[in-house]
């Protein structure tokens, strides 16, 4: 059973909150507080009752409750003022003010994907007009053309579509239009800035498949609705030997492509915004814009601005994640001032992070990997980031970054299968250095000293500062019996962090075979690294 008020429908089951035909971002203790008022909207509800029936009874601070009640508020289109929905009883506690009906809702989606509400008593005479662009980056994938000149291939091209909008459906910051819906363009000739108001989507894919005799070609193409821009074109080719692994190639394809052109759409368009109108979500996109960049100052810079994403949203899980990878990359290049202070710091904040994201694969993400670097725990961090494949197959970040922990603990060869499949998903990554260096870390534990050497150029070439990556160089270098290349790379590493020393790598990386330690300190060593 549904609760109905105003344009909002809350689906206990489903949890989800949904204002005509669009999810209403919220976190899950927002939720609950919102469910128990609803639930009991015939009387006060105390702050006690709402500690023990949302916290469990967990001592939590006078403002978490107020932030969480404002965000409730925010989330259904009230305010403190007004207080037309949610009455705040003096002394007493809450109470939902607001007129419920309920209702059944008939299900209109796949799995996954948002929800398409479809009231019993109500008769659609099509997709509403004008909606308003949800909170979050919002997107529609319409059918693609097929331009085989054979009717058969419709059903190669539709599926396709379908595995891309399930893919997308599983990017938590991503509002993705369910495929009852953006099929229902299926055939017509459209306007995309007319399908971005219909449907209320910032983003529009369209696209095409082709197929002539045992080949296939799609073209894709990504689109900015509000204004007709094409951010995003690329085409795919493969054979029909195996056409359904071809259409989860192809699927795959896109939406690796598609979620970094969208992260970077986003960041521009927070960069243009006044910043005294910056909410939650932007001070994370302009923190993110930072963090890609990789430098010390871009570092000092990026974590305020997630420290003030949380102030705004204490739920969100990403924005934890980002600020312990923050502390995660001071640690790795030597920039921390109080080095045990701030590693407790960004294990806190990647345990909220995880904590809060249990099923946000890019809060995982950057929280296991921080969490693993900062507590030394290999194991758990990788955990996580399989958890976070599993949530989001099409994560690039999930997959180079789990390749760096398995790197760390040995595995070199699933570490390059995992680094090479995420230069794949995405190959323009902002963060590419990332990905080069995590193949030098292989390569170098693997014994391949020549192939580490060149990794590590590659990174350095995209991020001079990057510490990791000199070392490695370094060391290869040595091993390699390139001695005057490997002290010429040790001058640069103690001009990065003169307090680098042999003794104390053990401190800096995660290092778990130790053979792997040994051996990366003999090369260092040999490069002329103090003991």
């Amino acid at each position: 059973m549904q609760f109905m008020f105003g344009d909002y429908v809350l689906d206990p089951e489903r949890r989800e909150l949904t204002s005509r035909m669009q999810i209403v971002a919220v976190g899950p203790q927002v939720f609950d507080v919102l469910l128990h008022l609803i639930r009991n909207s015939d009387r006060v509800v105390s702050k006690d009752e709402l500690l023990q029936a949302v916290w469990g009874g967990r001592i939590v601070s006078e403002s978490t409750i107020t932030s969480h009640i404002n965000a409730v508020r925010k989330a259904i289109g009230d305010s403190g003022e007004g207080q037309r929905l949610v009455r705040t009883v003096a002394r007493k506690g809450f109470r939902f003010v607001g007129e419920i009906k309920l209702g059944e809702i008939g299900d209109a989606r796949q799995p996954g994907a948002p929800t398409v509400i479809e009231y019993a008593s109500s008769k659609s005479e099509g997709p509403p007009s004008g909606l308003a662009l949800p909170d979050k980056p919002s997107i529609t994938v319409l059918p693609f053309q097929n331009l085989s000149g054979d009717p058969e291939q419709d059903y190669f091209a539709d599926g396709v579509v379908e595995d891309i909008i399930a893919a997308l459906s599983r990017i938590r910051w991503l509002f993705t239009i369910a495929r009852n819906s953006s099929f229902t363009y299926k055939g017509r000739a459209v306007d995309v800035k007319e399908v971005g108001r219909e449907l209320g989507v910032r983003y529009v894919v369209e696209g095409s498949v082709r197929k002539s005799g045992n080949k296939v070609r799609m073209t894709g193409q990504l689109i900015d609705a509000t204004t007709g821009t094409h951010l995003w074109a690329e085409r795919f080719e493969g054979t029909l030997d195996d056409i359904f692994e071809l259409q989860d190639q192809m699927a795959e394809s896109v939406v690796g492509a598609i979620s970094p052109q969208l992260e970077r759409a986003e960041i521009e368009r927070a960069k243009r915004k006044p910043t005294e109108s910056l909410d939650a979500y932007d001070y994370y996109l302009r923190g993110m814009a930072k963090l890609h960049n990789g430098t010390r100052e871009a570092i000092e810079t990026a974590l305020p601005l997630f420290y003030k994403a949380i102030e705004l949203d204490p739920e969100f899980a990403s924005a934890y994640a980002a600020a312990a990878w923050c502390h995660f990359w001071r640690k790795l290049n030597g920039w921390m001032t109080e080095r045990a202070h701030e590693i407790a710091e960004g294990v806190r904040l990647a345990r909220l992070a995880v904590e809060l994201g249990r099923d946000d694969a890019v809060a995982l993400t950057r929280g296991g990997h921080a969490f693993a670097h900062l507590a030394g725990d290999l194991d758990g961090g990788i955990a996580l980031l399989d958890r976070a494949v599993l949530l989001n197959p099409n994560l690039a970040t999930a997959w180079f970054l789990g390749g760096a922990l398995r790197a760390l603990r040995g595995e070199t060869d699933a570490a390059i299968e995992h680094l090479a499949h995420a230069v794949r998903l995405s190959p323009l990554d902002p963060e590419m250095f990332r990905m080069q260096v995590g193949m030098a870390l292989a390569h170098f534990f693997a014994g391949r000293f020549d192939s580490a050497s060149a990794w590590a150029e590659k990174a350095l070439g995209n991020l001079p500062s990057l510490l990791v990556a000199v070392a490695l160089l370094a060391a290869s270098h040595a091993l390699a019996g390139r001695i005057d290349e490997a002290r010429q790379a040790t001058q640069r590493l103690r001009v990065l962090d003169p307090s680098l020393r042999v003794s104390n790598l053990k401190d800096w990386l995660p290092i778990h075979r130790p053979e792997d330690l040994a051996r990366f300190a003999d090369g260092l060593r040999l490069a002329g690294l103090p003991e």
